[in-house]
């Protein structure tokens, strides 16, 4: 033993053992990687993990379900990856390949989240939903399996991605590099395109819905064709319509009409009782003389922001789809007729600029009419009829002598959370889906979540035929409810709306239209509910809302079409 200086024992040396050599995968991960390798283990998550909505979907065509089928996946998969690798390589300089691989992979996440939950496509009319959900809405589709969904296929890589060391050359030679990756790429997705082109021609010809399951690249190309061909916003200068609408003056004896018009949300034809399904949903309406259901209408759209527009419209869906410029729409023509217009809204999402040139009110100054009728920053539809009296007769006098004409528009049947759409003593079918993540949730249980909505609305529009009965000394009154489109409730594994009207399923494009006349109201229009009980098998769209709205009101103006006024035969019949 030694002693130190001051007589304490001394310690022996501590002993020196080597560092542990790193393990096998950290030495993978901090090994440089060349760009043309960061691109290509980018681009072969984004076509593999990032598109399972396509290999879903083609797993179960019967063109696949054979060798050639297998060759042919898997030559559509080798396409995919070198489109994304040419992409990428375009942009593989030191200060843009991450980032723009990044927005890949979160775009990717994303898309196949929503692919793989809903069966939902990304077209240009679902980017537009996604351009125009509001904070609510949103928050509406978040859960914990997004979440999750949204780590494991995206951020996960992506944060591989920049803890990565790439190996950078000077910039001629990444030039070069960059030029040989591409041209590679391109050589590599003619020859999978050469092999497999009358495979590839055959399926996207008789599988559109493919294409637009190719992901991320649906998600650019719609946002693309969005910025091509905008939608309509609020405030942006549209032309005018009906310039020479008016009304005729009353007839002795007869009273201005007081119509409400409810723009229905999500409401699908096929489960309203008056319709013939099997629940009882509607039983309020059923007992209400006067209600006429049309059974066979059929949607501009599968979402609101296609479907609105083109309802109010002159046009017709063919035509308002290729329409050159954005013209006004049905509440402009019946204000500019003579009549007294509101719009009340109970949807955050707004009236998709059908409503910006007429007065209105918006779910925010609905909320503080009557706050016992919300929860959070929502409100139940009833919310629409308290204060209605004030807010009508805030309206100009002299319009309201000649009628006055109420669009409400619904939060309805909104999803994914039905269960928030109907107040507690509503909820007749139980179990409820008590989440928004309908995937996890039993079909039946959705179901059941869903019809409860339409037990609502049932109740909210004969509350507002209610109201309506009880104004009948001074007016006409009447009222006309017709949804924006339907919903799919897991059928085939889809949910919700918004897949390309051609081939969309008819759940999403087949809508109630619901009608009642006051007696005043049926003598002075000329149309009967005994005439549209008549016609509810007759195939009827969206494409003839404005025209038989116009008839129901005696609009005269050049814009109207009597062939597309349902309304138009029953007159000529008395």
């Amino acid at each position: 033993m030694h002693l130190s200086s001051s007589g304490t024992a001394a310690l022996p040396p501590a002993p020196h053992f080597p560092a542990a050599p790193p393990s096998r995968a950290l030495q993978l991960l901090n090994r440089p990687i060349s760009p043309f390798g960061a691109a290509l283990l980018a681009a072969l998550w984004i076509a593999g993990i990032g598109n399972l909505a396509l290999w879903r979907s083609m797993a179960d065509l019967p063109e696949v379900a054979n060798a050639r089928g297998l060759a042919f996946g898997i030559g559509f998969g080798v396409a995919i990856a070198a489109i994304h690798v040419a992409l990428f390589s375009l942009l593989a300089w030191r200060w843009t390949l991450k980032p723009v691989i990044t927005l890949f992979l979160l775009a990717a996440a994303g898309g196949a989240y929503f692919m793989l939950s809903y069966g939902v496509v990304i077209d240009r009319s679902m980017m537009v939903n996604v351009l125009l959900t509001d904070g609510r809405e949103a928050r509406e589709l978040l859960s914990l399996r997004m979440l999750g969904a949204l780590l494991a296929l995206g951020v996960l890589p992506a944060a591989l991605l920049w803890r990565a060391r790439i190996a950078w050359t000077t910039p001629l030679r990444q030039l070069r590099q960059n030029a040989i990756v591409f041209l590679a790429s391109c050589a590599v997705l003619a020859s999978a395109g050469g092999l497999f082109f009358q495979d590839l021609s055959a399926t996207m010809r008789n599988h559109t819905q493919l294409r637009y399951l190719v992901n991320p690249l649906n998600s650019f190309y719609a946002l693309a064709i969005v910025g091509r061909q905008p939608v309509q916003r609020s405030g942006v200068a549209v032309l005018p319509l009906g310039e020479d609408a008016h009304l005729p003056a009353l007839a002795a004896g007869a009273k201005p009409p007081l119509m409400v018009m409810v723009v229905g949300e999500t409401a699908r034809a096929d489960h309203i009782g008056l319709n013939g399904y099997a629940r009882d949903t509607t039983p309020r309406l059923g007992s209400e003389p006067g209600v006429a259901s049309l059974r066979n209408v059929w949607s501009c759209g599968t979402n609101t922001a296609a479907s609105v527009p083109c309802m109010f419209s002159n046009l017709g869906r063919e035509a308002f789809e290729n329409r050159p410029a954005n013209t006004e729409g049905l509440a402009d023509v019946l204000q500019r007729a003579g009549y007294a217009v509101l719009w009340l809204d109970n949807q955050a999402g707004g009236c998709k600029g059908v409503c910006d040139r007429v007065p209105k009110v918006d779910y925010r100054a609905l909320q503080a009419a009557a706050p016992e009728l919300c929860q959070g920053d929502e409100c139940f539809d009833e919310v629409m009829l308290r204060g209605l009296d004030e807010r009508i007769a805030r309206l100009p006098a002299e319009r309201r002598a000649r009628g006055v004409v109420v669009f409400m528009h619904q939060m309805g049947s909104h999803g994914p959370a039905y269960y928030l759409r109907s107040p507690a003593r509503f909820k007749r079918f139980t179990p409820e889906c008590t989440t928004n993540a309908l995937q996890q949730c039993a079909r039946e249980q959705v179901v059941n979540a869903y019809d409860n909505t339409i037990a609502y609305t049932d109740h909210f529009l004969a509350s507002t035929i209610d109201w309506l009965k009880t104004r009948q000394a001074q007016w006409a009154p009447a009222l006309v409810y017709v949804s924006d489109h339907g919903e799919s409730l897991g059928e085939n594994n889809l949910y919700l709306h918004g897949l390309p009207y051609r081939f969309a399923p008819d759940v999403q494009k087949h809508v109630p239209w619901i009608s009642w006349f006051s007696p005043q109201f049926e003598r002075q229009s000329g149309v009967s509910t005994a005439c549209l009980k008549a016609k509810a098998d007759e195939r009827l769209s969206h494409d003839d809302y404005f025209h038989s709205a116009l008839g129901l009101l005696n609009v005269q103006t050049r814009v109207y079409e009597a062939a597309r006024d349902i309304g138009a035969s029953c007159r000529a019949a008395t």
